[in-house]
C-alpha cells in the first residue's frame, strides 16, 4: 500500500440540470487530473441542484441512465483516477418510492462503480434565518453505512449533513477505514458556524483524513452554498482550504503514516465502553 495519496476536491457551483453540470465540472476535474491527483472528489450534488422538489423530481433518473453520471465515469477511465462523485441525485432503486437518493458513488480508473452510498441523515430544519429546508420530501434516506477499498487505504462515504453524526463517522475508523469524504452544500449560516469546526472534530475522533468538497455560490435554483472546501489531518489541523466560495481545485497530499501516528498516541478506537443510558 503506498503510503502517500495526491488528491484534488473539485469546489463547484453545479446549475440546475444534468448536462450544465457537467460541462461545469468536467474542466475542474481534467485540471485536478493535470496537477497530478490520482484521488478527484466533487461534492454533494454533482449532477444537478434543484431545490424545487417538483422540478428536480422531474429531472432524476436511474443511476445508468443519468447522463452526468456515466460521463463521469468515462472521464474517470479517460484520466486514469480515481473519481469520487460525491453525490448525484438518482432515482432510488425501490420504484414504489417516488422520491430520489443523493448517492455517493466512487468510480475506479477503469470507470466502474467500486462503491456506492446513500446519504443517511436528512436535511430537515427550519434555520433562525428562516430558511426551512425539507430534504426528507423528495430524497430517501439510506440504510447502510460505506467504506469502500482503495490502492491507498479504504475510504470512508459520507454526504454533508451527516457530519452531524459522530458516531457514523466512528462506525467507518472502526470498519477499517483511513479517510473519509464529506462532500457537502452547506448552507451559508451553518457554514459560517459549524463547517470548519465539525470537519476538524470528526478527523480527530476518527483519526483519519477527512476531504470535504463543496458546493459554493449563489446557484441557479436561487440557493446560496458557503464553499470553503478543506482537508483535514488525523490529528486536527487544516491542510489544505480554499478561502472563497468560488468554482476551483484544492490539491493536497495525504500521509498515511498520520493516521498510524495519531491512533498511537491517542488509541481511543479501542477504548468504547458499554454504558446505561440515562
Amino acid at each position: 500500500m503506498s503510503r502517500t495519496l495526491p488528491i484534488a476536491l473539485v469546489q463547484t457551483r453545479t446549475p440546475d440540470e444534468q448536462s450544465a453540470a457537467l460541462a461545469h465540472v468536467e474542466p475542474l476535474i481534467r485540471q485536478a487530473a493535470a496537477g497530478g491527483a490520482k484521488l478527484v472528489l466533487t461534492p454533494e450534488g454533482t449532477n444537478l441542484l434543484q431545490k424545487d422538489r417538483d422540478k428536480r423530481l422531474a429531472l432524476v433518473v436511474r443511476q445508468e441512465e443519468d447522463t452526468a453520471v456515466q460521463a463521469l465515469r468515462d472521464l474517470a477511465r479517460e484520466l486514469d483516477v480515481w473519481l469520487l462523485i460525491g453525490s448525484a441525485i438518482v432515482r432510488h432503486d425501490d420504484p414504489a418510492d417516488g422520491r430520489a437518493a443523493n448517492r455517493s458513488i466512487l468510480v475506479g480508473p477503469d470507470g466502474e462503480p467500486k462503491g456506492v452510498y446513500d446519504k443517511l441523515h436528512v436535511f430537515d430544519v427550519d434555520l433562525p434565518t428562516g430558511e426551512r429546508h425539507r430534504e426528507s420530501e423528495s430524497i430517501r434516506p439510506g440504510e447502510r453505512a460505506a467504506v469502500v477499498p482503495t490502492p491507498w487505504g479504504k475510504l470512508g462515504l459520507t454526504v454533508c449533513y451527516d457530519v452531524r453524526f459522530p458516531h457514523l463517522f466512528r462506525a467507518l475508523a472502526k470498519s477499517g477505514a483511513d479517510m473519509i469524504a464529506v462532500p457537502a452544500a452547506f448552507t451559508v449560516p451553518t457554514g459560517q458556524a459549524h463547517w470548519e469546526v465539525m470537519l476538524r472534530a470528526r478527523a480527530i475522533e476518527t483519526g483519519c483524513w477527512v476531504m470535504a468538497p463543496a458546493q459554493g455560490g449563489l446557484h441557479a435554483d436561487g440557493r446560496r452554498t458557503y464553499g470553503h472546501s478543506l482537508v483535514v489531518a488525523p490529528w486536527g489541523e487544516v491542510t489544505a482550504r480554499l478561502e472563497h466560495d468560488e468554482p476551483g481545485v484544492l490539491f493536497a497530499e495525504l500521509d498515511f503514516g498520520a493516521v498510524i501516528k495519531a491512533r498511537a498516541a491517542i488509541p481511543q478506537l479501542a477504548h468504547d465502553r458499554e454504558f446505561l443510558f440515562p
